[in-house]
């Protein structure tokens, strides 16, 4: 087999071992939380935790794999992904889960990047998009799997998805060592000076202030509305319909595969037939009714076709959201995909606290404040995002 083909399976079976057991964790938590006598807000913590590590140490250990090489940091973030998931599986108090969840972000953080590094030292430019895609393909394939996965496992012990996914983190990590090779050379390496170079606060303050701010809010409203709706379900499903984890992990995986679906295959066609602007708004609205929707749900068809509703709702913003971002940005495209992740994590850290706070008030009231949110949303994108072509009208033929 071709090296860099092989490369890039090994690569790709680490990323979807990672993903799926991230996925794996969704359905379970809620239960693992209750059986500890905690709530919705320790949930929201929690959550949120593993979001700041990520958010941290990400660009730290992407950083350390431009001075030392992409391997040694590989191969740390997969022995700490299986380390902190045996740990998951063997917790007994509500602090062991917070110890693992976040020594899980910062570990787990550095191999994403790491992948993505390595793919791009050693795949040839002709192939580099289908290498970056298949990766992609593999988180997004782990996302969907591990809930429904987890959830099944999870009915004969709340332990059991976790030691497996310790498992497979283990043979990956066997993979790795034994075939992967370094693949950035000592001449190629950057020192500590150049890496500092690469913390631009002024270009991050331009970007901020510029056309692009206010699409920034947006990403960060419309990842905070999906991680307020993910986050609290299991518990609002368990209190309010009496769920059971493999009921949790089907909604969790139609929430991933409508996700992928909507993402892959209608944002493209729908957004050069509208325009970015008109999706970004009209999904943003879309969003607040599936919010209400749920609230109005009561049966396990029209709650699962009301997560579906939603999943499709939010799925079709973010790749707007991107593109206008990327279109409008008046600083470098490196600067300004870095702050869209940035205020897409920032998202995923606020959103799972405000749900947790929230249902500790009142079962239905995350559902309520976030229809509220994505409205605030759709008002703010009626204000700040004025209409322009749609895409079709300024290619190139």
């Amino acid at each position: 087999m071709n090296p860099s083909k092989r490369n890039l399976y090994i690569l790709t079976f680490v990323l979807f071992v990672v993903m799926l057991g991230y996925g794996i964790i969704i359905p379970i938590l809620p239960f693992y939380i209750e059986s500890m006598g905690a709530g919705g807000m320790e949930l929201g913590l929690l959550v949120a935790s593993y979001a700041v590590m990520r958010l941290i140490f990400g660009p730290i250990w992407g950083g350390l794999s431009d001075r030392i090489g992409r391997k040694p940091i590989l191969l740390i973030g997969i022995l700490g992904y299986a380390v902190t998931m045996v740990w998951f599986g063997l917790a007994t108090k509500l602090w062991m889960l917070f110890a693992a969840r976040i020594l899980s972000g910062v570990l787990s953080s550095a191999t994403a990047p790491t992948t993505m590094a390595f793919i791009g030292d050693s795949t040839p430019e002709n192939e580099r998009g289908g290498g970056m895609g298949l990766l992609g393909a593999a988180g997004g394939i782990g996302t969907i799997v591990g809930p429904v996965l987890g959830g099944f496992l999870a009915s004969e012990s709340l332990s059991t998805p976790f030691f497996l996914a310790a498992g497979l983190s283990v043979l990956s990590l066997l993979l790795a060592i034994v075939f992967l090779p370094e693949s950035l050379p000592g001449e190629a390496r950057r020192s500590s000076q150049e890496i500092e170079k690469l913390i631009d606060l002024k270009g991050w303050g331009q970007a901020i202030n510029g056309p692009i701010g206010s699409l920034l809010i947006l990403t960060f409203i419309s990842t905070c509305g999906l991680m307020i709706f993910a986050n609290v379900f299991g518990l609002f499903s368990l209190e309010k319909f009496d769920f059971e984890p493999d009921d949790v992990g089907v909604m969790m995986m139609v929430l991933g595969l409508v996700s992928a679906l909507a993402q892959g295959v209608l944002a493209g066609p729908l957004t050069k037939k509208w325009g970015d602007e008109t999706v970004i708004k009209g999904g943003l609205l879309a969003t607040a009714l599936g919010f209400g929707l749920m609230l109005l749900a009561n049966t396990y068809m029209t709650i699962l076709l009301a997560t579906a509703f939603f999943a499709l709702t939010v799925a079709l913003q973010i790749p707007a959201l991107t593109s206008l971002t990327s279109r409008r940005a008046t600083v470098p495209q490196g600067i300004a995909m870095g702050l869209s992740n940035s205020f897409v994590s920032l998202g995923r850290i606020v959103g799972p606290i405000l749900g947790g706070m929230v249902l500790d008030i009142n079962l239905n009231l995350p559902y309520i404040s976030g229809a509220g949110f994505m409205l605030l949303g759709f008002l703010f994108s009626m204000l700040w995002i004025k209409p322009t072509k749609p895409q079709t009208e300024s290619v190139s033929p």
